[in-house]
């Protein structure tokens, strides 16, 4: 076979090579453009995401303040003796509540009541002396007047009469310090309240101002909570204590779980921790029940003013980003978009909003994880706010918020 029948035969190979590759191409082509144009279709196809919503609205919100507080009492006294012996009685039993001047116990007084004794025989002495001075005092006068003594003798002798009565005002002292000795021997309550533990047991040799001390009394009722606020809201409550307003304060307990009392704040410290940049005020509470006990640790809110008419929304709505504070405010076209909010005082439950949106505005409550500025939405059908859960609005605000919330569904 000739060179020329080879070139011949292999020319046709080569054209069907192209061919094919063009084939290939074109057909990569096609389902580039067939998968962009079903991508599209099926994003554009999304269905709108399911969300709750609810209408803000008008209505009364309380400015709170809470903050950690310690129960105080008014009066807390350590008793301690205030002279030396041997502790011969106890008269309280642990744990009772005693009268102020009511016994506690005793001092062994013997060693007392021979000290007053022996100034009362010292005092009696010093007074004959006395006596006997005023009447030579009296015949010198006489004597003096008549020019029959000496003029030094008569002066003498008043000076004797001065010296004998310094001599008796300081016996009388003497007595009347040992009997404060035996008044002192007998320990009485100084306050009402409550004794703790017992400190010091009788036939104890006890000194003045031993520690620990003979028994401590805590005053139970009325008593005081301690707590602190921070110096950014204290203008605010000095506006309305110097404006004569009984701020209303109530302690929960630890947990929260309820409340154990209510009461009045009464007094602000004079000055500013540097340290936390709080200042401490103190509230003060009846107690008749004995609800708060000594030292215990209680959460304490504060009722500092109340905003009336404000712009309500459930506190849910408010959400936090790169924007600042902002709600999803649900269009009429059933999209969303990012609607930037100036937030207030919150109950937990609701929150204020002091700028930024008007009542009868619809926002997103739940179902905002995959939102975006924009993205279609379908609101589920809307409840009364609080009726899911609690089924009826706050009573703190005298049930003036009607809000229509969704309730929380799944898609």
């Amino acid at each position: 076979m000739s060179a020329d029948t080879v070139q011949t035969s292999g020319h046709p190979r080569r054209k069907r090579g192209v061919w094919i590759t063009i084939v290939i191409v074109v057909l990569l082509v096609v389902l580039m453009v067939v998968h962009i144009l079903t991508g599209q279709k099926a994003k554009t196809g999304q269905p709108p995401q399911v969300v709750s919503a609810a209408v803000a609205t008008r209505g009364d919100m309380p400015e709170m303040l809470t903050a950690l507080g310690t129960v105080t009492p008014v009066a807390t006294v350590n008793v301690l003796p205030q002279l030396s012996g041997y502790l011969t009685a106890v008269g309280y039993q642990e744990g009772q509540d005693v009268e102020k001047g009511q016994f506690l116990a005793q001092i062994d007084p013997r060693q007392y009541e021979i000290n007053k004794q022996q100034a009362q025989a010292q005092l009696a002495k010093d007074q004959a002396t006395l006596d006997q001075a005023r009447t030579d005092l009296a015949r010198y006068t006489q004597l003096h007047e008549q020019k029959s003594i000496a003029e030094q003798t008569y002066t003498d002798q008043k000076f004797t009469v001065a010296q004998a009565q310094a001599a008796v005002a300081a016996d009388k002292a003497a007595v009347a310090q040992d009997e404060l000795d035996l008044v002192y021997c007998h320990i009485t309550a100084p306050v009402a309240g409550r004794v703790g533990l017992r400190l010091v047991d009788p036939g104890n040799y006890v000194t003045q101002s031993t520690s620990p001390g003979i028994v401590t009394i805590t005053q139970m009722k009325p008593t005081t909570v301690q707590f602190t606020v921070p110096q950014n809201s204290l203008a605010k409550v000095l506006q309305r204590v110097n404006g004569g307003a009984k701020l209303p304060v109530a302690a929960y307990a630890s947990d929260n779980s309820r409340q154990i009392a209510s009461g009045t704040l009464y007094a602000l410290s004079n000055q500013m921790a540097t340290s936390t940049g709080t200042v401490a005020l103190r509230a003060t509470f009846a107690n008749d029940d004995e609800a708060l006990f000594p030292n215990e640790f209680v959460n304490v809110r504060m009722l500092v003013d109340t905003l009336h008419q404000a712009v309500l929304v459930p506190t849910p709505a408010v959400q936090s980003g790169a924007p600042g504070d902002y709600v999803y405010l649900v269009n009429a076209d059933q999209t969303v978009s990012v609607h930037k909010v100036t937030p207030g005082p919150s109950d937990g439950q609701f929150t204020a909003i002091l700028a930024g949106l008007d009542a009868g505005q619809q926002v997103v409550t739940d179902g905002m994880d995959r939102l975006s500025d924009g993205a279609k939405i379908r609101v589920a059908q809307a409840q009364p706010a609080g009726a899911a859960s609690t089924g009826a609005t706050p009573a703190a605000h005298g049930g003036k918020r009607a809000h229509g919330a969704a309730a929380n569904t799944s898609s």
